[in-house]
């Protein structure tokens, strides 16, 4: 399952190792293999992001596009 969530707390990147601030957006990987936390930017790499515009402004959204 895949879940966008928002950092309360200083979390680190699994893939890039990187610290995800507090108020920073990464993505939650929870599977078989357990859970995976991954930045924005290691997201937009393996494709789980994309980009929606809403009210001309454009929005980063983990849902996969329609």
């Amino acid at each position: 399952m895949r879940r966008g969530c928002i950092a309360i707390e200083k979390v680190e990147c699994d893939s890039c190792h990187r610290l995800i601030k507090h108020g920073e957006r990464y993505l939650l990987i929870d599977d078989e293999g357990g859970k995976q936390r991954l930045c924005i930017e290691c997201c937009e790499s393996r494709g789980y992001v994309s980009y929606l515009t809403e009210k001309g402004k454009q929005i980063v959204t983990f849902l996969p596009k329609e």
